[in-house]
């Protein structure tokens, strides 16, 4: 029974399914400029804001139309993705908007640059 163990968990760490060993995106999306905020955390960018365009992805984000990649992050892990999702959710709105200000100050929409 160990060995069939280790097997499964060195096959998972190879190929890179255990959750916290892959790397991991923080992102907004919003409807438009200083328009309604969403953060996200994936594993999967250019899926992810895909789902999103599509309205793929029920809730929130459909709800409000929430289409446009305005900022993203890159982790090498994506439990640190989330933990910085976690903290920017209690940030105040400005502080939110400030940052993404320091990377993309017209809010354009990232998403072509994505591919």
């Amino acid at each position: 029974m160990k060995e069939f163990v280790m097997v499964v968990l060195v096959t998972a760490i190879w190929f890179g399914h255990i959750p916290s060993m892959r790397s991991g995106y923080l992102y907004f999306v919003t409807n438009r400029p200083h328009g309604v905020l969403y953060v996200g955390v994936t594993s999967d960018l250019s899926r992810r804001i895909y789902e999103h365009r599509e309205g793929l992805l029920p809730g929130f984000t459909k709800k409000y139309g929430l289409r446009q990649l305005v900022y993203y992050e890159t982790f090498p892990l994506v439990v640190d993705a989330i933990q910085r999702e976690k903290n920017i959710k209690h940030w105040p709105r400005q502080w939110k908007d400030n940052l993404i200000a320091t990377m993309n100050p017209e809010w354009r929409d990232l998403y072509d640059e994505l591919m």
